[in-house]
């Protein structure tokens, strides 16, 4: 495979992927979504996301020493998100720029992110907004994008450190209470009006008032991303609160009802 000049100047080495296709309609990317490897080393990630045949790939990896290796030039759609949607739109892989970052992951004891390899996540990103002009809220974890069927890059990664330097929205969570909570199978107004928010943000729900299982994914998603504290995908006032939070300072926002 022919080697290309990096897009990012904090890129340590290009490993080439053969795993890419054109972005559909010529799309620029407006997103960035943030993935774990989930394998046993980097090697084996790097090895699986570098080889043709396993329809994955990513545009960029980043180490555990915080090395960063471009696959995929970012003019290019990498295949990292899978079956996803975000804001109505299906085609996530065109609309994003994915980034793997190197953690064994739920299944493999879930360490945490080294404060080296944090620190490359965060130049990276930077950089990308800059040079693509892309807002703060469009950096996403695959959990969100696919809040049914992933968890990275999880309730560990330090989304809130992130934000601190300018990537990724993020308010301070409301604290837990033991407030009445909304539980699977249930129907009612206020869960229409969560499932509204929760579209309103750009998860895939479709608002019918029943707290059914693609609601209680996209609020565990959520709180993975949002309010790590307890993960359950019951929608308490906690979760509800720091939802309308997040709602009311996104750009261009209008009051929450």
């Amino acid at each position: 495979m022919v080697s290309f000049t990096p897009d990012s100047s904090v890129v340590f080495d290009v490993r080439p992927s053969p795993n890419f296709n054109d972005r559909k309609g010529g799309r620029q990317p407006d997103m960035i979504v943030l993935h774990y490897t989930g394998m046993s080393d980097a090697s084996s990630a790097l090895k699986r996301l570098c080889t043709a045949g396993t329809e994955v790939s990513a545009h960029y990896v980043v180490m555990e020493d915080g090395n960063i290796i471009q696959c995929v030039r970012e003019s290019h759609r990498a295949w990292h998100a899978g079956t996803a949607s975000w804001d109505g739109d299906s085609d996530v892989n065109s609309a994003s720029i994915g980034i793997e970052i190197v953690n064994p992951g739920h299944d493999l004891g879930y360490p945490d992110f080294p404060l080296r390899q944090v620190a490359a996540v965060i130049a990276l990103c930077k950089g990308i907004m800059l040079r693509r002009k892309l807002p703060r809220h469009r950096v996403l974890a695959h959990s969100d994008v696919s809040p049914a069927r992933k968890k990275d890059p999880g309730e560990k990664f330090p989304w809130r450190l992130l934000a601190d330097s300018g990537v990724g929205h993020w308010v301070e969570p409301t604290p837990l209470t033991h407030s009445d909570r909304k539980f699977l199978g249930t129907t009612s107004d206020e869960i229409m009006a969560l499932q509204r928010a929760l579209v309103r943000y750009g998860y895939p729900v479709l608002p019918s008032g029943q707290y059914d299982g693609v609601t209680m994914d996209a609020v565990a998603a959520f709180q993975r991303h949002f309010r790590p504290e307890r993960i359950d995908g019951i929608a308490d006032q906690s979760t509800l609160t720091t939802l309308q939070n997040l709602l009311e300072t996104l750009p261009d926002a209008s009051p929450v009802a």
